[in-house]
């Protein structure tokens, strides 16, 4: 165990540039506005190991399965939201020499996570010029990101610097299944004073959209333009300033948009051209406390204080800023990611975990459509619950251990097919966003139309024993996940049987006849909860 930042409430801070641990380090800075997120890589040169990872929320690939064998109803790909175009990268030169953080000697180095605002901040000093860097993705315009350099001679002397600001689209994803790119270039265009390029998730068997990613980059501050160029999978921007003893900024500001929210090429890109103006004239500083503010908004209603460890309070806090980074409740097309946008690991998909373990902090705030919409992210894919069903030969619906589209898109036997108690934790959901609020609305329509279907497969699942005279369920993975194809395990036949319960009530208080659902299908469910098989 090594500590790599130090202990404070409200910041993760170091002086240390980590060369042993960079990737945590950048793991621990990472920044998101539920959007799209990026991990604390440096923005500068930086040669040595690193995991460079810039995620757009929604915005994924089916990356080809890759096993040795083949069941019925087995996964084709496995989903995951690849690594997006770097629209932070540039490149810093001194003096005409490049700055290489990996390389360099560096001085008075630190970096910051400032949880309570959400920016990340840097300093470091080299070949005798100190830069100050200032970066977020702002929450209050969801597509825009800045990034602040503060540049200030220390040595007495007067240095050239130049900045050139790139966009790279030669991005990869190192967890690719066969090594494979997930991109194109459709376009780009380059001016003296700004950049775009347009990139698009190139074609898959499996039906899966493509996705159009465009980033465009404009410039603020008192250094001076010297012009921009491209290559193949580059835009670039120069600007170069006199540095001496009065700092001098050079400010980047970033607009994403994406096929997501605009049909076609040109609309996606006249977004961010509308986007770019919109901010263009508008003070670094007013972006920033726009951004501020929204953050101290949700501390507002959601903040843990936690007396006598300023260990654990950091600790609660980072919990929290990684879960709203990720997830806020704007979009019902979007779910919270595992490691939200902090690598590549669980493949930012939507799993169990959201309903089983973020649903019920979501509740405590004060803002209840943030869980609703979680709910609605469930039933808008209930059909394809169905269609996960009935790859399995069964009634129902299946909600799916991993998915971007409702869609299982996981590839390892144990869970797809056997971690089934997941379709125990959406309906404890809708219980749990029910009893918390006090609204019924939810569970009279939408809910019920999803505790039926997931009832439906639990009264298919399980199979009766005549020798112990009750409903068993075989062939499982607990939510442990470390038995695997066991036979009854609690947990699991514990939730079943609720969930049947759980749904004739909600059928007798809110009658649906429009389901379908027949008096021997009530009378089975009873019978199945009433005997199912209990381990002790």
């Amino acid at each position: 165990y090594t500590r790599i930042m130090e202990i404070s409430p409200w910041t993760l801070r170091s002086v240390k540039l980590e060369k042993e641990h960079k990737r945590l380090q950048e793991s621990l800075t990472s920044l998101g506005n539920g959007y799209m997120g990026m991990r604390g890589n440096f923005e500068e040169t930086y040669s040595a190991d690193s995991h460079l990872g810039t995620y757009i929320a929604g915005v994924w690939f089916p990356d080809k399965t890759r096993v040795g064998w083949w069941k019925n109803g087995y996964p084709k790909y496995f989903g995951k939201a690849i690594n997006a175009l770097n629209f932070s990268k540039v490149k810093i030169f001194v003096d005409g020499q490049e700055v290489d953080l990996a390389k360099n000697d560096i001085t008075n180095f630190s970096v910051e996570l400032d949880m309570q605002h959400g920016v990340l901040r840097r300093s470091f000093t080299v070949f005798g010029v100190c830069f100050d860097v200032c970066k977020f993705l702002s929450v209050a315009q969801k597509e825009l990101a800045v990034i602040r350099w503060e540049a200030v001679s220390v040595d007495g002397k007067t240095h050239q610097v130049r900045i050139d600001s790139i966009i790279d689209a030669d991005v990869k994803n190192e967890d690719s299944n066969y090594e494979e790119k997930f991109w194109q270039v459709l376009d780009k265009g380059v001016s003296d004073d700004r950049s775009y390029i347009a990139t698009q998730t190139v074609a898959n068997p499996f039906g899966v959209e493509q996705f159009i990613v465009n980033a465009e980059q404009t410039f603020a501050g008192s250094f001076k333009a010297l012009g921009g160029s491209q290559t193949d999978w580059q835009v670039s921007n120069s600007f170069e300033a006199e540095v001496g003893g009065t700092p001098e900024t050079f400010e980047k500001r970033v607009i994403i948009t994406t096929s997501r929210d605009y049909q076609g090429l040109e609309a996606v890109k006249a977004a961010g051209r509308a986007l770019s103006e919109k901010v263009a004239g508008v003070a670094f500083e007013t972006l920033l406390d726009a951004h501020k503010a929204g953050w101290l908004h949700r501390w507002e209603i959601a903040d843990v204080v936690i007396e006598g460890s300023d260990e654990a309070q950091q600790g609660i806090r980072f919990n929290l800023f990684q879960l709203f980074s990720t997830y806020y409740g704007e979009d019902t097309r979007l779910n919270i990611g595992p490691k939200g946008f902090t690598g590549e690991k669980y493949g930012g998909a939507t799993y169990w975990d959201t309903e089983a373990y973020a649903v019920p902090l979501y509740l405590a705030l004060a803002e209840p459509e943030v869980t609703r919409n979680l709910l609605q992210y469930r039933r808008n894919q209930l059909p394809q619950a169905q269609h996960n069903a009935r790859e399995q030969g069964l009634a129902g619906a299946l909600y799916p251990m991993v998915t971007f589209t409702g869609i299982e898109c996981h590839n390892e036997w144990e869970i797809t097919f056997e971690e089934i108690h997941r379709n125990g934790a959406i309906p404890y959901a809708i219980y749990n966003y029910t009893n918390y609020t006090g609204n019924e609305s939810y569970l009279a329509k939408e809910g019920l139309e999803v505790l039926v279907e997931v009832s439906r497969f639990w009264a298919d699942r399980v199979h009766f024993s005549k020798r112990n005279g009750k409903y068993m369920i075989h062939g499982v993975t607990g939510p442990n996940e470390y038995e695997n194809n066991i036979n009854n395990n609690w947990y699991t036949n514990t939730l079943a049987a609720w969930v049947l319960d759980y749904t004739r009530e909600a059928l007798a208080k809110y009658p649906r006849p429009d389901l379908n659902v027949s008096a021997a299908e009530l009378e089975k469910w009873a019978d199945i909860s009433a005997n199912m098989y209990r381990p002790h």
